[in-house]
This record gives C-alpha cells, structure tokens and sequence, in this order.
C-alpha cells in the first residue's frame, strides 16, 4: 500500500478525469431515479384504458415506487458504507433496469404495482450511493466537491423536469409502456460507466471507524418507521386524517422511530451514528432540506392544478410552462457550484432562500385568467434559489461526514427531503382542495407558508453563523 503522501500525490496527479468520470456515473443514476417520479404521470390516463386500472391503483403505480423508495434509504446507504457504494450502486442500477422491463411488459395493474416496487428497490440502491462516490472521488477537496453536487443536482433537475415532456412525447409515438422502457439504454450506459469508477478502499484508521455491525434491529425499526410514515402522508389525502388505515400506519411509523432512535443511542456500532446530527453543518443541512422540498414538492402539486384547472392549459402546455424552471435549476445549480467552492456553504444557503422566498412570495399574485407573463417571474426565481441553496446544503452535509459514512449520510439527506416533500404535496394539496374555486386561496394560503419555512431555512444557514462551513472544514482536514 502506498504511504499516505504518495497516495495524495497520485490523487491530485489525477483527481480531475476521476471526479469527471464519477460525477458522470452518478448522474446516471440519479437521472434515472428523478425521472421515474414524474414522468410516470402523464402516462396515467393510458394505463386506465390499457389495464383497466382503478384510481386507487393508478395510485398505486405512483406511490409504491416512492414508498419502497425512501423505506429502503437507510438501509441501502449502510450496506453502500459497509460494502462499497460502487458495488451496491451497480447492484441498485440492474434491479432498476430489470423493474423497468417488467414495468413495460406488465399485463395488468396489479403486476405494474409490484414492478414498481421493485423500481424503488434499485432506486433506494442508487441514490445514496451516487452521492457517496462523488464524495469519495473528490476526497476533502471542498471546491471539488461542490462543483461535482452542482453538475450532479443540475443533472437531476433536468430529469424530473423533462419527466412529463418526456412522457408525453414517447406516449405521442408510441405505447405507455416506452416510459418504462426508455430507462433501459440509460442504465446500460450507467451501468457501463461504473467501470471507469474506482470503488475506494479506506486506510487503515478510517477502515475501522467504518466498521458498523449489519444492526438488524436498526434496519428492521427504520424500514417500518419510513415506511410508516410516508405510506400515511400518501394515504392522508385520499382517506383524511382520521382513517383507521391512516392513523395505524401513522402511529407504527411513529413507534418504530422512537424505537430507531434507541436502538441506535445503545448500540455500540449503530447503522446510523447518532453524533452526526450534533454537527451543525449536518443538522442545518437536514433541516434546510426538509423545508425546500415541502416548499417546493408541495407548491409543484398545487401548481400543476392551477394551470390545468384554473387557466385551463393542456398537459403538454402545462409542461411547457414548467421548462423555465428546468433552465433556472441547471444554471442555478452550476452557479452554486462555483459559489460554494470559492466561500464555503453558508451565503449560497441564504442567498438562495431569499431568492426562492421571493419566487413564492410572487404567486400571491396569481388570480384566475393569470397571463403567462406574470407567472414567469416567480417561474425563475424559485428555481434560481432552491438551485443555489440545495447543493450548497448537500455540499455541506457530505463535507461534515467521513468519507466512510458517505453513503449513510447521503441516505439520511434524501430520506428526510423524500419525508418533506410527501408531507408538502399533502398539506398544500389539502389546501388546494378538490374545485376550482378553492385552488387560487389554496395556492396563496402555501405561498406564505413556503416564504415563511424558507425564511426559516435562511435564519438557520445564516444563525450557524459560521457553523456550517467551519464544521465542514474541520472534517475535511481531519
């Protein structure tokens, strides 16, 4: 093994073409799991003709992929730690691929359902794990780092975007199941990719902080709490609050949480160190992240209901109106890149919030017969500030992490954002309502809510005060 200078020799010597490659390959992934949560939408009223398939199933299609998705993080980022996140990355990607095919071929709705289950499984997979080997790739080098998130989160800004364009151009040409089947030739090219990744082999002193037990209470207590949780959010709008379904789900999601978080405050090798969240730059970050999803998840849902039933645009007009928002997030997202390399986390996590408060703050002046015009302002700036301010925080997280809990830390991120953005398309759905006379004060009542939670995120970033970048330095040093 070469000494520890000779390996940072040999590191720098090659360090660009290894983050290029890596950045590559995870964006692959992370594309493909994006794409999946929007684009299957659009195919819905074709897979009611084609499966006669029920509203509660069509349901179904949409949130079994997102549940089995974010009840499986934590789990996938452990094994990614434990047992290299390139291995377990490939691993998620050939689940992905496979569920996809049989998502195409699914003779009925109930087969579909299971399909895309199992997309969540490699979905799960993939994304903790394609944080973690840019984590790893860019070792402590904070500039690298933060450009590597910026081109990865532009990367899956564009793929949930196109999501519904997408979808209605294979559906225009061709049978719903091309949706599905499109993912194919990314993942082959994903998969292919890895190949010119290095799976990165700790030193000695860092090898045996990574050395976690598989905890099967841990993975047991947290796959019931996500799942718990988020298959109540999920169901709270179309039952209510106060269905026995609802509320038994809700409350064993609740228990096993608590029961997590003993589990793992007495374990002596837990899947998840606790001590994580006593690190200012990784709790401000989680919580910086819950609330843009809510925010932002929750006013997409609203959104999309005020374009097509309030202002009456087609489906593929309303995805049209939404492509300001995916050049807003690419540029953003490079921009918060350069930014964060050259001062750290903190100002982009503030500025961001401010610009991303005012975006939402410009849809209280949305009233019915709305032109275009007057939309496209806050159309910019949400997207300009959640793009500076998201990889900014993620950035901020993994910088916080040993480079052995990347995967972990990664799934944590994501696990809380997925919790987020559920609990946001719940809430301001609600306020929404179902007629169109109750959309427009929907849609204020959300706006000041999601001014007031960024508010929030930008108190806490600049509140740190120099918390966030510090910490996050003092681990890259170590």
């Amino acid at each position: 093994m070469p000494d520890s200078n000779g390996n940072q020799q040999r590191r720098q010597g090659n360090i660009t073409t290894e983050v290029v490659w890596t950045t590559a390959t995870a964006s692959f992934g992370f594309a493909l799991v994006q794409l999946d949560v929007t684009i299957v939408n659009v195919a819905l009223p074709a897979l009611t003709q084609a499966l006669a398939a029920s509203v509660s199933e069509l349901q179904w299609v949409v949130d079994a992929y997102a549940l089995s998705f974010a009840a499986l993080l934590l789990s996938a980022g452990f094994l990614g730690d434990r047992f290299g996140p390139r291995k377990i990355y490939r691993i998620g990607i050939v689940i992905f691929a496979a569920a996809s095919l049989a998502c195409g071929l699914a003779p009925d709705a109930a087969m579909l359902i299971a399909a895309r289950t199992l997309q969540g499984v490699g979905a799960a997979a993939m994304m903790p794990c394609s944080l973690a080997l840019i984590n790893h790739a860019v070792a402590h080098d904070h500039a690298l780092r933060a450009r590597a998130i910026g081109w990865w989160t532009a990367i899956g800004a564009i793929a949930i975007a196109s999501g519904p364009l997408l979808g209605g151009l294979l559906l225009g040409i061709d049978s719903w199941s091309s949706i599905f089947f499109v993912n194919l030739p990314v993942a082959a090219i994903g998969l292919a990719l890895t190949w010119k990744v290095d799976e990165v082999t700790p030193h000695a002193d860092d090898a045996q902080k990574s050395k976690r037990g598989l905890d099967p209470l841990g993975q047991i207590l947290a796959i019931v709490a996500l799942a718990g949780l988020t298959g109540a959010v999920i169901e709270a709008k179309p039952l209510g609050l106060v269905n026995p379904l609802v509320l038994g789900i809700g409350v064993a999601g609740a228990i096993a949480a608590i029961g997590f978080v003993l589990a793992e405050t007495r374990n002596p090798a837990p899947m998840l160190p606790l001590g994580f969240f006593r690190r200012p730059a990784f709790s401000i970050g989680i919580i910086y992240g819950v609330l843009v999803n809510l925010c932002y998840y929750g006013m997409i849902f609203v959104l999309s209901l005020y374009l097509q039933r309030v202002l009456q645009y087609s489906p593929i007009r309303t995805g049209l109106a939404y492509l300001p928002l995916t050049a807003g997030f690419f540029g953003a997202n490079l921009v918060s890149g350069h930014w964060v390399g050259k001062s750290g986390a903190r100002m982009p996590m503030c500025w961001g919030g401010v610009l991303g408060a005012v975006g939402f703050g410009g849809l209280l002046l949305f009233r019915d017969g709305t032109p275009y015009w007057l939309i496209l302002p806050a159309f910019l700036l949400i997207p300009c500030g959640i793009g500076v301010g998201v990889p900014a925080m993620t950035s901020s997280i993994m910088g916080s992490i040993e480079k052995t809990s990347s995967s972990i830390a990664a799934a944590v991120s994501t696990a809380t954002r997925q919790a987020g953005g559920a609990i946001g398309v719940a809430i301001f759905g609600a306020f929404a309502g179902d007629g169109a006379d109750s959309i427009v004060p929907g849609l204020h009542l959300s706006a000041v809510i999601a001014v007031s939670s960024l508010l929030i995120g930008v108190l806490l970033a600049a509140g740190g005060p120099r918390a966030v970048d510090d910490t996050a330095k003092d681990h890259r040093s170590a």
